[in-house]
């Protein structure tokens, strides 16, 4: 593959706060970048060279997109298919158009990791009340009801406890076509952020724990001392799809220490962004260089790390307290540039670091704690 080089153009399909970091290590690196999303005034769009704002259904705009740019990207998985193609016509895409379609549909991407022989919660598909009623004899309760497409942070899932709650909680998520796992009963949930190169080289950043608030990612915990075989699993199921760019697996991690894959995110992770500040080499800067066909670089990671999440919540009425958050030590703020705080918005996250991974979540979240104090 012909290296992308400094000068050239990037492609960013989206416009969120992923797009906004990767776009900013693209600056810092001497590249150009376009963006393309039905927004306007986008974290992304506010770093970009051009913020180009069109449906990923118009076409026409996306042709035009594609045509000014040198190899395409993408920060988000939902992203028509028919738009990742369209743009293929036109600039490479990386990862692929294929890693694309995988993950952004639950029913393919756990039939995917099923077949391949990755280890997944037992699953059915739901397309309709009758196959909601066979699934849920074939699985047992609990189980989890999930969406196949466009979820995320909680949304589109409900619990069924009893056999008896089914039919309400396919109301709840839109009787749409679904997929119902099995309830794992697991003791914590990590992740690992991965990146491979078109000739295959790999490089990753270790295992990360994840918390959880209101099924929203709260905190990441770096490095974790949790399933390290987890990386090779992650590895596999790189190869496999044979990606070119970054690629987050979260899994659940049984009582018995066992692994679930849980989700692939074929993008820079939520888990990942204390890399921005604890590593040699960023996962967004990774992202580039994987998708430009530049070495990887390297993955050490400085000191231990944590990262907690700032949600809209946060502001409750008025604006949180920056200057107390930012006099604390090893404390970093990262803000994403959306001016409308909501409720479960993710507004920017706060990295710490420390001597040792809790001594990095005390002050992360002690960072966090300051900015309501007043």
């Amino acid at each position: 593959m012909k290296a992308v080089l400094p000068g050239a153009t990037i492609g960013i399909l989206g416009s969120g706060q992923l797009g906004r970091m990767f776009a900013i290590s693209a600056r810092r690196l001497g590249y150009r970048v376009h963006t393309l999303s039905p927004d306007t005034d986008t974290p992304a769009g506010q770093i970009s060279d051009c913020e180009i704002t069109a449906g990923y259904h118009d076409l026409d705009a996306v042709r035009d997109f594609a045509r000014r740019v040198d190899v395409v990207t993408f920060e988000f998985e939902n992203v028509p298919a028919a738009t990742a193609a369209e743009v293929e016509r036109f600039a490479p895409v990386r990862p692929a158009g294929n890693v694309l379609h995988v993950a952004q549909h639950r029913v393919r991407e756990k039939t995917f990791l099923r077949d391949a022989g990755f280890p997944v919660a037992p699953f059915r598909v739901v397309r309709n009340h009758a196959e909601l009623q066979q699934a849920v004899a074939a699985i047992g309760c609990p189980a989890v009801l999930k969406t196949a497409g466009f979820g995320y942070d909680g949304h589109g899932q409900a619990m069924i406890r009893h056999p008896e709650d089914a039919d309400s909680a396919y109301r709840k998520i839109g009787s749409c076509e679904a997929v119902l796992e099995g309830f794992i009963d697991f003791a914590c949930e990590v992740s690992v952020v991965a990146a491979r190169g078109a000739d295959g080289s790999f490089a990753h950043y270790g295992v990360v724990e994840n918390r959880h608030r209101h099924h929203i990612l709260d905190s990441t915990i770096a490095p974790a001392p949790h399933a390290p075989e987890a990386v090779e699993i992650a590895r596999a199921i790189m190869e496999k799809l044979e990606v070119a760019g970054v690629l987050a697996v979260e899994f659940f991690v049984r009582r018995d220490g066992g692994l679930i894959v849980n989700e692939l995110a074929p993008r820079p992770h939520n888990s990942g962004h204390f890399t921005i500040d604890a590593c040699v080499t960023s996962q967004f800067e990774q992202q580039l260089r994987a998708v430009c066909g530049l070495p990887l670089g390297s993955t050490e990671q400085v000191r231990p790390a944590a990262m907690v999440n700032l949600l809209g919540d946060l502001w409750n009425g008025s604006a949180p307290d920056w200057a107390a958050a930012c006099a604390l030590p090893g404390v970093k703020l990262h803000l994403y540039g959306k001016s409308e705080p909501r409720p479960g918005r993710k507004m920017g996250h706060i990295t710490a670091l420390g001597p040792d991974p809790q001594t990095a979540l005390d002050r992360a979240l002690q960072a966090r704690d300051a900015l309501t104090a007043r």
